[in-house]
């Protein structure tokens, strides 16, 4: 058990770390918590995650903050829909089978990706829509289908978020990722809230998480903010690649 500790907590950092840029990081963590506590239940090392995961992403939101000014009319009707939509997917999962999203999502994101990579100049210039009724209810409608994805199955939500407020709403890829870490916050605290209730947290273990995922999460920031916009460009692409050959894996490899 030291040993799988030990690996939990290298695990937690590295997923800390791609987290902190572009989302992504679970493909790391989660494998590793199922790889730790074999006989635990899924809800309970979902639960363990976003115990840990949320104070990782709380951390590189606050390094984000103090170098990144994000247009809060935008956000925050994103952040307080993705929290609603999060516990509402959350509630969901339990009622509706997941294995048709499950098949689908690789598809989804090689549409993203081939979109990504055929608009070169995408993201590279921060021009965000002016700020309005009309685009508050629009970023709350992506906050609360993204965030009620990410209760409901999750994978790639960091992604989708980035690309939601690149392509929809005129940011840069270094806004975009500091504007999905609020709303990434706001969907792993409505998911925790949750989780916490019904008993599905192992906090001792939340606790190691937290602190090699917030020394993870601050690291990336860093690498984030000192490459700029091109460094997590290239790191989006990355993680998506990575997304589609895990998921096509998950949904169809076996």
């Amino acid at each position: 058990m030291t040993f799988g500790l030990y690996t939990l907590g290298i695990a937690a950092f590295g997923a800390g770390f791609v987290d902190s840029i572009v989302g992504g990081g679970g493909l790391i963590l989660v494998p590793a918590l199922f790889a730790t506590f074999p006989d635990a239940l899924p809800a309970t090392l979902f639960g363990t995650n976003k115990g840990g995961a949320t104070w990782g992403t709380s951390a590189a939101l606050l390094s984000f903050l103090r170098r990144v000014r994000l247009p809060w009319r935008i956000v925050a009707p994103a952040a307080l829909a993705a929290f609603a939509g999060a516990l509402l997917g959350a509630l969901a999962i339990s009622e509706i089978a997941s294995a048709p999203f499950r098949k689908a999502l690789p598809f989804i994101l090689c549409v993203l990706l081939g979109y990504t990579l055929w608009r070169k100049d995408m993201g590279q210039r921060h021009a965000p829509r002016a700020p309005g009724r009309r685009t508050a209810a629009l970023a709350a409608i992506g906050g609360a289908a993204i965030g009620f994805y990410d209760g409901f199955f999750g994978p790639g939500t960091g992604n989708f978020l980035v690309f939601m407020f690149v392509r929809g709403f005129g940011f840069d890829f270094m806004h975009a990722a500091a504007s999905a870490k609020l709303v990434n916050v706001a969907c792993n605290l409505a998911a925790l809230l949750l989780f916490a209730a019904k008993g599905h947290v192992m906090w001792r273990y939340s606790g190691l998480i937290a602190v090699c995922n917030i020394a993870g999460n601050l690291v990336g920031a860093r690498m984030a903010l000192r490459g700029g916009t091109r460094f997590v460009r290239a790191a989006f692409i990355t993680i998506v690649i990575a997304l589609i050959a895990k998921t096509a894996w998950d949904a169809f490899g076996a």
